[in-house]
């Protein structure tokens, strides 16, 4: 089978191991065939030797988190997120991985209606007792009403997305309020852009993760406005429309998203003319999402914004390392997503936090489950603003 990666990607790992603290499947498995260069190795014996896809090389691909830490650390360049993007979009293609009731989950990702009718039902469902939720990898309680979304003005988009916005919706209108202290007027997607495709991408199901990209660019287009992201993961897929759908159209787009730490971090002093805040009195260590840290590059402007509103911020002592959510991972792959999770948790511990600040809402959702108080930065940002500082 081939799978239809770049001969020059595939060889430019030369299998230093460089890469292996910073994975986290091998960092608890320490087999070699769930790290970066065991991966790579399987990719090259099914491309290039005509080897089979047996359940070793599915297992290997399926247990990736796609965390991205290995490109960091690596230093040859070698653009693992993109041989692993291509894998699975080949393997899916013939049907080896995604199953169709996750192909069908995800479908419903491009229906916000049908997406908050049925997050609505299943946080009924969840204080009823009618589903095992934390069995099933989803928090405990799903909000049953959210608050609604309103233009303020038309300087930014403020994308929203599918789950977060039927999860999350409160860390939105948290990140609104911060924008509009800024003095920004802000328009929420809503409905006219539902989904990104990050999740879609990462299933291997690239026609489907394009044709969201189409439909998110098409309605956000007609102005040079800038796209602002409060979800790591969306902000990663959506500054990577240009290479997914390899247009001038999408790159010039992708060059209009920003993460929304990213995009303030240069506005703060607005920010912090605006009203006056003290710090609220918290210890907060900062999780930065791998989407923010590795595909972005942009996790440092969440301390730069942050900093001012809180009373200590704290790294963690595995700095880079995953959590262990990975979008959809930690429903698909729970032990080992916990068993990754459990490493973090216990970093946390040791840092002496009392909060956890994270930019993605599955890292978040994930953290939340083993028992952290996670809450979006902007969230606390809003908080400090709106209480002058009382925590």
């Amino acid at each position: 089978m081939h799978l239809g990666l770049d001969d020059d990607e595939l060889t430019s790992c030369v299998a230093c191991g460089l890469c292996l603290p910073h994975c986290p499947t091998f960092v608890i498995t320490g087999r070699d065939t769930e790290s970066p260069r065991g991966r790579i190795a399987l990719m090259r014996a099914v491309q290039d030797e005509g080897a089979p896809v047996t359940g070793e090389v599915l297992r290997s691909m399926e247990t990736c988190v796609q965390c991205l830490g290995c490109e960091t650390a690596c230093p040859s360049g070698v653009p693992f997120g993109h041989l692993m993007e291509g894998t699975r979009a080949a393997l899916a293609a013939e049907g080896h991985i995604t199953p169709r009731w996750q192909r069908l989950g995800l479908r419903l990702l491009r229906h916000r209606r049908l997406l908050l009718a049925g997050s609505t039902l299943l946080a009924l469902a969840g204080r009823l007792r009618l589903l095992p939720m934390r069995r099933l990898g989803l928090p405990a309680r799903l909000p049953l009403r959210r608050g609604r979304h309103r233009a303020s003005g038309s300087d930014v988009w403020l994308f929203t997305g599918c789950v977060m916005d039927a999860w999350q919706r409160h860390t939105h209108l948290a990140v609104q309020r911060v924008l509009e202290a800024a003095g920004v007027g802000v328009t929420p997607t809503a409905g006219a852009a539902p989904c990104c495709g990050a999740l879609h991408a990462h299933a291997g199901l690239a026609p489907d993760a394009a044709a969201m990209a189409r439909q998110v660019m098409a309605a956000l287009s007609g102005d040079d406005r800038p796209v602002l992201v409060d979800s790591a993961g969306c902000g990663a897929a959506m500054k990577h429309y240009g290479r997914l759908l390899g247009t001038a159209e999408a790159r010039d787009f992708s060059a209009r998203v920003f993460d929304v730490h990213e995009w303030l971090a240069d506005r703060l002093d607005a920010l912090l003319d605006s009203r006056p805040a003290a710090p609220l009195e918290l210890t907060v260590a900062v999780q930065d999402p791998c989407h923010l840290r590795h595909a972005q590059r942009s996790h440092e402007a969440v301390p730069v914004v942050l900093g001012p509103f809180v009373r200590e911020l704290v790294t963690l002592d595995d700095d880079g390392l995953c959590c262990g959510a990975g979008g959809a991972y930690s429903m698909l792959e729970p032990e080992l997503a916990t068993a990754i999770r459990s490493r973090k948790t216990a970093a946390v511990e040791r840092s002496g936090a009392s909060v956890v600040a994270s930019a993605n809402p599955g890292c978040s959702l994930h953290l939340a489950a083993a028992g952290l108080d996670v809450r979006h930065p902007l969230e606390l940002v809003a908080q400090a603003l709106d209480s002058g500082g009382d925590g």
